[in-house]
């Protein structure tokens, strides 16, 4: 009697992952590792959300009725006028942090371990700017609230309105990127977080986020007009309905065409600094 024996099934062996497939997923896996260790220190959330929160409240009854906005001294006006810049001024202020998280990532060795693994080399910091945008959504989605309820109102459809928020946060995600940079380029956070600040504040007051462009001297107009952070202000308020009567918009490219400018100006930013992120990335060290 003779026996035959079946040859063990030999497991599967994984299909390779195409490059964008495995980018992707490695990018998902570091930004739920950032969620999670962001849902761990909830005072880093709390903090986030109480300094913008006391810039609406103060900008909205300090400078409330003070500023003319289209021949207005409306406060009512002027509320509305300024919510937009408000907004983005919080999604941008966001940069410092995230430049601080990988400026410690990096002192701590934690970025010579993730570059030591099998994964895509810029999903690190996709990972760390894609869970940065959570935050920033959830920061966004309570400081609108304030806003309600200090008299701020959209005055368009659905669809526009969440197109303002939006391109807020694509504007706020591409900022991001030049954190990423930052971070990565010092050596402490204490670092990162002035070296992401400094330049910020120019930014967002040489705007139109909190008086009209047309109200400033020429050669800082012209800047203002031209600005980034200017065409994603002019173009939220457009889509909320928060240009008020008689004002009129400036001549100026960006202006005149906010939307497009303003997703433009993100997009090439996000290339511009994600491309010179991951290159930092690859010959950094701790």
């Amino acid at each position: 009697m003779t026996t035959t024996t079946t040859p063990a099934a030999r497991p599967l062996a994984p299909r390779p992952r195409g490059g964008v497939a495995q980018s992707l997923a490695d990018s998902l896996v570091v930004a739920r590792r950032n969620i999670i260790r962001l849902t761990r220190i909830p005072e880093m959330i709390v903090f986030g959300i109480v300094q913008p929160v006391m810039f609406v409240v103060l900008f909205s009854y300090v400078f409330g009725g003070s500023i003319s906005v289209g021949g207005s001294l409306s406060a009512s006006d002027y509320r509305e006028f300024l919510m937009a810049g408000i907004f983005a001024q919080t999604v941008t202020f966001a940069t410092a942090g995230a430049g601080a998280g990988i400026a410690d990532d990096m002192h701590k060795g934690l970025i010579d371990r993730f570059r030591s693994l099998p994964m895509a080399r810029g999903a690190v910091l996709t990972g760390r700017t894609l869970a940065d945008l959570v935050q920033t959504t959830l920061t966004l989605v309570v400081l609108a609230l304030v806003a309600l309820l200090v008299g701020w109102r959209t005055h368009t459809n659905a669809a526009e309105v969440l197109a303002g928020f939006a391109l807020l946060l694509l504007l706020g995600y591409a900022f991001s990127w030049i954190g990423a940079l930052i971070g990565l380029s010092v050596r402490t956070p204490e670092a990162a977080t002035s070296g992401g600040l400094i330049w910020l504040f120019p930014l967002t007051f040489v705007s139109n986020a909190f008086v009209p462009a047309e109200n400033m001297p020429t050669f800082l107009r012209h800047i203002a007009e031209w600005n980034p952070f200017s065409a994603t202000v002019q173009a939220s308020r457009e889509l909320f309905g928060n240009l008020p009567p008689g004002y009129v918009t400036p001549d100026a490219w960006p202006m005149q065409n906010a939307v497009l400018a303003s997703v433009l100006w993100s997009v090439l930013i996000i290339t511009v600094f994600r491309t010179l992120a991951v290159r930092k990335y690859r010959s950094a060290s701790a």
